[in-house]
């Protein structure tokens, strides 16, 4: 009898071990295409959890590189602080070469730029290339003329399937603390029609929030890798999808024509996910007038903050 309830409790105990294990085993949405480009993307990013929950991601879907949104290092920015707010939460990744690519939040010293585990090169602005995806990495704290030159004359050479802008102010948000940037939409939006650009990613507002396309641009917003403001969004029309009470990151595959993404909390649930097709070059010329029409880029010489 002693030894059946041991049986019994045995298998009773390796069942709910197994059901943990199931559990807590990630669940990618991705489809994880033949040489398909690969890659996270996190806002204000010093959270050893979510940290953790990225790097038990990558032992399935095995991301080359992570893009950083911004208010990269939060507070005080001591040699001491690098390390326990980036290279500390972040060794399993970084040990493994996968690469960061920062940008300038508005909590962020310039000097990070020569921060080498960043690389942004020593510069505020930038761009590289991954496959058939160019990025652009830029300086919303100060969108000056001399970096809006840059990007217009990049932009038409970036000579990949898919062009990516990422930087920390949102061009559209529904956040209540900060909300959208409507004087760097004016600015930026209509050399992003212009010239094709496909997607945006932008910090700054700590929530998560996918927009409806606009001007045929896809946006999204993710400023809670780290730093959380829980029922803080407020969602509206153009809002497709938003989460606003736990911390997540994302994850990208670009196939071809269509970019797939997950949006994952710090719990490891899927919070969002879908993909994108590619824009016809007709909607993002269509796209450029209408973001063009009132938008007083041409007479706008001065620094942007």
């Amino acid at each position: 009898m002693r030894r059946a309830v041991l049986v019994i409790l045995t298998s009773l105990l390796l069942a709910q071990h197994a059901s943990l294990n199931a559990a807590q085993k990630p669940v990618l949405k991705l489809p994880l295409r033949p040489k398909s480009v690969r890659f996270a993307v996190i806002g204000k990013p010093e959270q050893y959890e979510t940290a953790k929950q990225m790097a038990s991601y990558r032992d399935t879907f095995p991301f080359e590189f992570v893009i950083m949104l911004g208010d990269n290092i939060y507070g005080t920015e001591t040699p001491a602080d690098f390390k326990t707010k980036f290279e500390e939460p972040y060794k399993a990744l970084l040990d493994e070469g996968v690469k960061f690519y920062a940008v300038l939040g508005n909590h962020d010293d310039p000097n990070e730029r020569f921060y080498k585990p960043f690389n942004m090169g020593g510069e505020r602005y930038y761009s590289f290339k991954n496959g058939n995806v160019q990025f652009f990495a830029l300086d919303s704290n100060y969108m000056d003329p001399a970096q809006l030159d840059w990007l217009d004359n990049q932009l038409p050479n970036a000579n990949a399937n898919w062009t990516i802008c990422f930087f920390h102010h949102a061009l559209y948000s529904h956040a209540r603390f900060h909300g959208p940037d409507a004087d760097l939409r004016a600015r930026l939006e209509p050399l992003f029609a212009k010239h094709g650009v496909n997607v945006v990613f932008s910090g700054h507002d700590h929530v998560y929030e996918r927009i409806k396309p606009q001007n045929g641009i896809y946006y999204f917003v993710l400023g809670n890798a780290g730093q959380l403001r829980v029922h803080d969004l407020r969602p509206s029309k153009e809002t497709a999808k938003g989460f606003d009470t736990d911390r997540t990151f994302m994850l990208v595959e670009i196939a071809g024509d269509k970019l797939y993404f997950q949006t994952i909390s710090r719990a490891g649930s899927t919070v969002d996910s879908g993909v994108l097709k590619k824009q016809s070059s007709a909607s993002t010329g269509a796209a450029a007038h209408a973001a063009a029409a009132g938008s007083g880029y041409a007479g706008m010489d001065d620094g942007y903050r």
